[in-house]
């Protein structure tokens, strides 16, 4: 897949996650805001509802009390005038009634009606034929008995709608004088309030108050705090002139709880889901990312194997034609020269054949490793042996410190020497001069550890990350001084964890580089 073609298809997948997860974003936070509107609805029909059920409430109990009035000692003129003292004043043009030593069980007015002025109701019409006019804030009174109170008293309770009307709104002129705590309490408005709140779905706890113009009264829960953008308000007792100063307010502390309650739901599914999109889709551009890789490694692999297999093969083409030569078939001492060019590049192809199938097997899990209690120093010796000559042909040497005081492991000695002798051959690969190849081992607690100094090119930070991985090569571009395909330090890796041992490697850019491996010990 070419690069940009890869990039573009990136980008796009990119920006079709980022717009699903937007479009869920955006109807999640529409699903929250519609549930707030909603709640806001049922709070605030809850509220004109207690509100308007509370009025009704106080005029029916006004409405009531009247209707229980005593008609002849309410209507007779002597009583009344007794039981009544007004004074007008004259600067805001309204009466004011006040009771003047008056026992009310004589009169069998109620408490309550006394409270909020109810025998000011058309007050010339109770006193009759008084000669003072009293006016109130309606104008003048009527002198004809006509007034809703009247009516109501002389009708024994009995009257029309539209006395019924004119009652409720004198009514409503009165009480608005009276106390706000004195015509509700708290307790009456939270019984009412949370019975609807309830019906309407909304079974949290709240906190209520009224406000006048603004301030607090004293009908008010202890723990209500007026907060502007939390607190549902509206009014309460209108007057006769539908105006009123009153506002009835409520808070919940937990609304937002509430209110996310509703659509959790809905929101963890979205999350989840969004979460296995965006999990999935990262797999897929990691895995799309590693595949792209994993084709680049095969190529250069190929390319890496092509380049070593052609030398070793045309040397073999080459030797093969010289030993056909009459004149080189019967000098044996070339013959034989050509033979071992054969075979050490026969031998060399053959390894690198097996390193590939090795590594297949491993990741197969179809190499059998057997294990059985081995000495590591044996191994190292042995494994030097085997690069020995090669050592000596470079005019290089190999030390050994084999300081540990205890050596058994449980492993396979084919494998493992394999292991050191990679090692060695890398040590000795990547010296350009002389190889100089110090071996330790020290005992460290249960563990053995061995090392593996050369002094050779070393490697970057960056490379030493890398160097186990399958197929990895430092980039040398065109030039192949070194030979190889990258899998002899991923065999080795595969079976220093396979015997439950680590490999680490310690390096410095031309200054060589140390192979550490640690194995537990066996008593």
């Amino acid at each position: 897949m070419r690069k940009r073609i890869f990039i573009l298809l990136i980008v796009l997948m990119s920006l079709s996650l980022i717009g699903i997860i937007s479009i869920q974003a955006y109807y999640i936070n529409e699903s929250v805001k519609n549930e707030k509107e909603h709640f806001k609805f049922n709070v605030i029909t809850a509220l004109n509802y207690v509100s308007n059920i509370i009025e009704e409430n106080e005029l029916e109990t006004a409405f009531k009390n009247v209707q229980k009035l005593d008609k002849d000692k309410v209507l007779d003129s002597t009583n009344v005038s007794q039981l009544l003292v007004y004074r007008k004043n004259n600067t805001t043009n309204e009466t004011l009634i006040y009771k003047s030593n008056v026992l009310e069980e004589n009169y069998k007015l109620s408490s309550s009606l006394f409270d909020i002025g109810l025998d000011s109701l058309d007050i010339t019409n109770i006193i009759g034929n008084s000669t003072t006019e009293v006016y109130t804030d309606f104008g003048p009174a009527d002198k004809d008995l006509k007034s809703p109170i009247a009516e109501i008293i002389r009708n024994n309770g009995s009257i029309n709608e539209a006395q019924r009307i004119s009652f409720e709104k004198s009514y409503k002129a009165i009480s608005k004088r009276t106390p706000i705590h004195k015509r509700v309490s708290e307790t009456e408005i939270r019984k009412l309030l949370a019975e609807k709140l309830k019906k309407d779905g909304i079974d949290i706890n709240f906190e209520l108050a009224i406000y006048s113009n603004d301030l607090a009264t004293k009908v008010s829960s202890e723990n209500f705090e007026n907060k502007p953008n939390s607190t549902f308000k509206v009014p309460i007792f209108y007057d006769e002139n539908r105006q009123t100063p009153y506002r009835l307010l409520v808070n919940f502390p937990d609304d937002d709880k509430f209110i996310l309650s509703g659509v959790i739901g809905m929101i963890l599914l979205s999350v989840i889901f969004t979460l296995i999109i965006i999990l999935a889709y990262t797999s897929a551009i990691l895995q799309l990312v590693k595949q792209r890789k994993i084709s680049q490694i095969k190529s250069d692999f190929i390319n890496n194997m092509t380049h070593e297999f052609k030398t070793p093969i045309a040397t073999i083409n080459l030797a093969l034609d010289a030993i056909k030569n009459p004149k080189i078939i019967n000098n044996e001492t070339k013959v034989l020269r050509y033979l071992k060019m054969i075979k050490d590049e026969n031998k060399r192809m053959h390894a690198q054949v097996e390193n590939v199938l090795r590594i297949s097997k491993l990741e197969k899990n179809e190499l059998n490793i057997s294990k059985e209690r081995v000495k590591l120093h044996d191994l190292i010796e042995d494994a030097i042996m085997h690069v020995e000559l090669i050592i000596e042909d470079r005019k290089g040497y190999i030390k050994t410190f084999l300081n540990a005081d205890k050596s058994s492991v449980l492993a396979n000695d084919t494998h493992f020497t394999n292991v050191i002798v990679n090692i060695l051959d890398n040590a000795i690969k990547y010296s350009p001069n002389a190889p100089e190849i110090e071996v330790y081992t020290e005992n460290v607690g249960t563990n053995i550890v061995l090392k593996i100094k050369d002094h050779g090119s070393g490697m970057s930070k960056a490379v030493a990350k890398r160097v186990f991985e399958k197929f990895y090569r430092e980039h040398t571009g065109n030039i192949h001084n070194v030979k190889g395909h990258g899998l002899g330090l991923a065999y080795v890796k595969r079976i220093v964890e396979d015997h439950q041992g680590h490999i680490s490697v310690e390096s410095e850019k031309d200054k060589g580089s140390t192979f550490i491996i640690k194995l537990p010990l066996i008593s």
